[in-house]
Parts: structure tokens; C-alpha cells; sequence
């Protein structure tokens, strides 16, 4: 499975989605390559931070010919995750193409909703050419205690996109592994931030496995 996370804002979770996305897959036993297509080069920095032994590799791939290099990766393993660019350049639209499931990052914003119309109209056009393309909006750095992140879901509704029910929350524990290069699942596995990365990749994953079954 190939497994891309875009969006045009930065600053909305995309690398800290990707990284634990892949964490999460890696833990359950799964061969993973994480991609990091994003030309500021944030994964491998992450990467770089790590003390440990990586979960897996990461490949600084910020080309717009992800389409045709990502599938030859995905030959030797069981899923690809990619840290797509902040931008909706050729890049963006090269990882739509090489990928099962395009997840989009949306903070419980107005500005973020408004700004998600872009990616979506780059979405349609890739599935011109990718016609089994699926993709599913996450809502990202949600307030604790809040509803903003019920009223970012249902603003969301506006679009073509579905809305995953896994939220992810602002929490000090991912800003933690952002500057160590451990996934929360490794230092804190029993944390409500372990638990919505489980839940996350628990959506993906049965998304693309949904969606293969249709392509086939």
C-alpha cells in the first residue's frame, strides 16, 4: 500500500502524521519505507535526531517523478508512506498519482478548510489518470476539550472528501518526538497520543485494503 500525506499549509501535522503513520505500521510488524517528498527535508530530520536503531528508512525523494519511482519501492515492501511538499506543485501531484490513499491534514481552522478546496480540485485532476485513487481528510492539531475539531469535521462536509473519525490532538508528547525522533508509540505507548496514532493507522489500513479490493 502507498499511503501519501498532503497538503498545501505548512505547519498542519503532515510530517508528525507521516513519521507515526509509518511508526504504527513498522511496530505491527509491517516492512515499511517512509518517503519524505517535502524539499525542506523534515522526515530525514527526524530521522537524524533518532538515538535508536530506525523502525525503517527513510528516502529523501522531493522529484516530481514520485509516480513512477514510489510503485518500484513498494514492489519490496508491505506499505509506503509519503511526507509530501508544502505546496500544490508538480511534486504534490506526482505523489497523488504513485499513491492507494491521499490523507489530508486540516487544522480545526476556517483558513485551513477554505485553503483545502485547492488540494481537492489537484485531487480530481489526478483522478483523471488514477481513476482508484481514494482520500480522506484527517483533522489534525485539535484543541484538547474543544469542539472546534466536531465543527473543522462537519465544515469539511462542503467538499467531496470523507472525513476519517480518528482526530489527532496538539500534544506536548508528538512536539517531543519531533526533536528525538521516536514515535510516541515507542516512548509512550500507553498515552492517549499512542492511542490516536493506533487509531489512525487503523483507519489507513483498512482503507486500502478496501480500496484494493476494488481496484481488483
Amino acid at each position: 500500500m502507498i499511503i501519501s500525506f498532503l497538503n498545501q499549509k505548512g505547519g498542519v501535522g503532515k510530517t508528525t502524521l507521516a513519521v507515526h503513520t509509518a511508526s504504527a505500521l513498522a511496530l505491527d510488524g509491517l516492512d515499511v519505507i517512509l518517503v519524505d517528498a517535502d524539499p525542506q527535508g523534515s522526515a530525514l530530520d527526524w530521522l537524524a535526531a533518532r538515538q535508536a536503531p530506525p523502525l525503517f528508512p527513510v528516502v529523501g525523494m522531493p522529484r516530481p517523478v514520485l509516480h513512477r519511482q514510489v510503485p518500484q519501492l513498494a514492489q519490496g515492501v508491505d506499505a509506503v508512506v509519503i511526507d509530501g511538499p508544502p505546496s500544490l506543485a508538480t511534486i504534490a501531484r506526482s505523489a497523488m498519482l504513485a499513491s492507494d490513499l491521499v490523507l489530508i491534514p486540516v487544522q480545526p481552522s476556517p483558513y485551513d478548510v477554505w485553503a483545502a478546496g485547492d488540494l481537492v480540485e489537484l485531487l480530481e485532476e489526478a483522478r483523471i489518470d488514477h481513476d482508484h485513487l481514494d482520500a480522506r481528510f484527517v483533522v489534525s492539531r485539535r484543541i484538547a476539550n474543544t469542539v472546534i475539531g466536531r465543527d473543522v469535521a462537519q465544515a469539511l462536509g462542503a467538499w467531496p472528501v470523507p472525513v476519517l473519525e480518528t482526530h489527532v490532538t496538539q500534544r506536548v508528547a508528538f512536539a517531543e518526538s519531533a526533536a528525538t525522533g521516536v514515535a510516541v508509540l515507542e516512548t509512550a505507548p500507553g498515552s492517549l497520543a499512542a492511542a490516536e496514532v493506533r487509531s489512525l493507522a487503523g483507519e489507513v489500513t483498512a482503507l486500502v485494503s478496501g480500496v484494493g479490493r476494488a481496484a481488483a
